[in-house]
């Protein structure tokens, strides 16, 4: 199976996970009169649109370069990342407005509604097929190292972690009587707060990327102790890395004796650019600039 296949397996049983969650939470938060629940079917909604939009994305980064993209499509799915990280902002808002409006309400002295027990099934149900495909899909991201899909993985365990919220709220309330319906809403609060900071993550991160960040200090030093590693090569410098979809690029320049033959030169570079790709991925995209050093 190839990368692509795997990712889109991966991609779609989580949405039609999704799909059936989804409806359920929203029968289940009307018919139980909980806003929290509403609001994690929400979350669910946001999750099975995301999913849509990995889907897309995965396909379009699998594409191989062309005369318009020397580098490959792998930005394609850092583009996707960033649409599910907005996605969950989105989300997010609506869900907190919507358990604060509720919680003004109550401190106004309107009674709210108590939430059913069908509602704190329907969270249960979701703590637990939520789990399942966060671990599943977090697994199958990182093996075909995709950032979309690890970004979508942390999109279910954000929506196991709302339905743990909901959860307590709706179970709260149903425990401890009407005075505490209160709690309902107060859970949506809390779960819509997660959510924002779950897409804050994921918005960093894949900004860095879209802006061809350099990858972290431990890793070009890394970089750097790899291509010292070879006796012949001294004095890397002008070290460039960054970061493309699921793979990486590097740049560097390196001194090699003004007196070896261009073919010597030519093979301890390609065991350089080997060395690298052993260690980063055999897609990784190495230049390595060569530059006379004068024999004493």
């Amino acid at each position: 199976m190839t990368r692509e296949q795997e990712l889109t397996k991966v991609t779609l049983v989580g949405s039609i996970g999704n799909l059936v969650l989804l409806t359920f939470k929203f029968v289940a938060g009307i018919v139980g009169h909980s806003s929290a629940m509403v609001a994690d079917a929400v979350h669910s909604l946001s999750d099975f649109i995301t999913d849509i939009i990995v889907l897309v994305f995965v396909r379009i980064g699998a594409k191989p370069q062309d005369s318009d993209h020397d580098y490959g499509h792998g930005k394609f799915e850092t583009l996707a990342t960033m649409f599910v990280a907005l996605a969950l902002v989105v989300a997010a808002i609506g869900i907190i407005v919507s358990g604060i409006l509720k919680f003004r309400r109550w401190l106004q002295g309107e009674d709210l509604e108590m939430p059913g027990m069908l509602a704190l099934w329907a969270a249960i149900l979701s703590i637990a097929v939520k789990e399942f495909l966060f671990r599943y899909t977090l697994r199958a991201g990182r093996k075909e190292n995709s950032p979309a899909v690890v970004a979508n993985a942390w999109h279910h365990r954000s929506d196991a972690l709302s339905s743990i919220g909901a959860a307590i709220g709706i179970g709260g309330a149903i425990l401890l009587g009407d005075r505490w319906a209160v709690l309902d809403p107060l859970a949506s609060i809390m779960v819509g707060a997660m959510l924002v900071k779950v897409a804050w993550d994921l918005l960093k991160g894949s900004t860095w990327e879209l802006t061809d960040s350099s990858l972290p200090e431990e890793t070009e030093k890394e970089i750097e102790s790899i291509i010292c590693s070879l006796p012949e090569v001294c004095q890397p410098h002008n070290l460039r890395t960054r970061r493309i979809g699921n793979r990486i690029a590097i740049e560097a320049h390196v001194r090699l004796s003004g007196s070896m033959s261009l073919k010597e030169a030519h093979e301890i570079v390609s065991a350089i650019e080997a060395r690298l790709r052993d260690r980063f991925g055999r897609n990784t995209l190495v230049t390595i600039h060569m530059e006379p050093l004068k024999d004493h």
